[in-house]
C-alpha cells in the first residue's frame, strides 16, 4: 500500500493513492478536510466495513450504518488523540443487539487495523452503538 501527497500551496496537499484517488488535504479546511480528520475518517470507515460485513453474515437486515467518530486531543504538541468515540446507529429491521454488540467488538478487537493500531499507539478508543428499528 502506498500514496503520495504533494504539497500544493500554503498547507494545501494533494494525495494520490495507490489504487488511484486523489484526495485534498487542507490544514485550513479551505480546500479539504484537515489530516487528523481523514485519520477519523479512516477508523470510521475500518470499522464500519467490519460491523456491516459481519451483520450481513449473520443474516440481520441492515438498511443503514453510520458511525459517528469524535475525539479529543493532547493540547500540547505533538496534538495526538487521546480518546476517540465511535457511535455506531444501525438502522434495519428485527435487528438483533447481541449481533451488533458482537460485530462492534469483534471489529474493534481483532478486524479494524486502523483501531489496533491507533490503540497499540496508546489511544483509548470507546465504542458504543444504538439500533434504529424501521419497517
Amino acid at each position: 500500500m502506498k500514496t503520495s501527497v504533494a504539497w500544493q500551496e500554503d498547507v494545501h496537499f494533494t494525495a494520490e493513492t495507490g489504487s488511484g484517488f486523489k484526495i485534498e488535504i487542507d490544514g485550513s479546511q479551505t480546500a479539504g478536510p484537515r489530516p487528523m480528520e481523514l485519520i477519523l475518517a479512516g477508523l470510521g470507515g475500518c470499522t464500519s466495513y467490519d460491523v456491516v460485513g459481519i451483520l450481513k453474515k449473520a443474516r440481520q437486515d441492515v438498511v443503514s450504518c453510520v458511525a459517528h467518530v469524535d475525539a479529543d486531543r493532547a493540547e500540547t504538541v505533538p496534538s495526538v488523540f487521546t480518546e476517540i468515540r465511535v457511535h455506531f446507529v444501525v438502522t434495519g429491521r428485527k435487528i438483533k443487539e447481541n449481533h451488533v454488540a458482537r460485530a462492534v467488538k469483534l471489529s474493534a478487537e481483532e478486524y479494524c487495523s486502523a483501531s489496533l493500531m491507533l490503540e497499540r499507539g496508546g489511544v483509548n478508543i470507546v465504542h458504543s452503538y444504538e439500533i434504529v428499528e424501521v419497517e
